[in-house]
């Protein structure tokens, strides 16, 4: 695996963690006892890891059927699902009565946050780098967005959930172009 592989994955790990900032600022912005913030922090990193598992299925699937097209196909994906958390983040949304921090709230938004993750793993193993520690580098991102999201929720506001959700998408966008970019004149990926 070389460091530029690693980099790339570093960067659909940091652009997936920004999501989840974005709604663990969210969460956290009412405050809550440290057994919650463990609760919510498990439950969107494992969506994510979860996710990004059938992705990788179906990357794979795809793969077989649809040969070297697949790769783009997933960068597209990554396209997509950038332009899709863009036009998200740039809508008001109210959540009124939704708990995220329990229950069936948490399980939604869990996997609401994760379905950006089932188009990074349609792609991830496009990229070049062990899926292990692609899965691995996901979930300490994950992880670490949901601590500090929730942790600065009430000192960042709204206002840090609504930019780090529209940087997010674009930094995905920005990925996927770049990815499909190298892949087409360097067939590296």
């Amino acid at each position: 695996m070389s460091v530029a592989a690693f980099f790339k994955v570093v960067l659909v790990a940091m652009s997936l963690g920004l999501d989840v900032f974005a709604v663990s600022v969210g969460v956290g912005m009412r405050g809550m006892p440290v057994a919650v913030k463990w609760r919510i922090g498990i439950a969107f990193t494992t969506a994510e890891v979860t996710m990004t598992l059938l992705g990788v299925g179906l990357g794979k699937l795809a793969g077989e059927l649809l040969g070297e097209v697949a790769g783009y196909i997933g960068f597209a994906a990554l396209i997509g699902v950038g332009i899709y958390m863009v036009i998200e983040s740039l809508r008001e949304t109210e959540a009124g009565g939704f708990d995220l921090s329990r229950g069936w709230g948490l399980l939604l938004g869990a996997l609401s946050i994760s379905l950006d993750s089932l188009g990074i793993g349609f792609s991830i193993l496009y990229i070049g780098v062990p899926l292990a520690v692609s899965l691995s580098c996901i979930a300490v991102v994950a992880a670490a967005s949901t601590a500090l999201g929730l942790t600065l929720g009430r000192v960042l506001g709204s206002r840090a959930e609504e930019s780090a959700a529209t940087w997010g998408g674009i930094i995905l966008i920005a990925t996927g172009l770049v990815f499909a970019v190298l892949k087409l004149f360097f067939a590296e990926l």
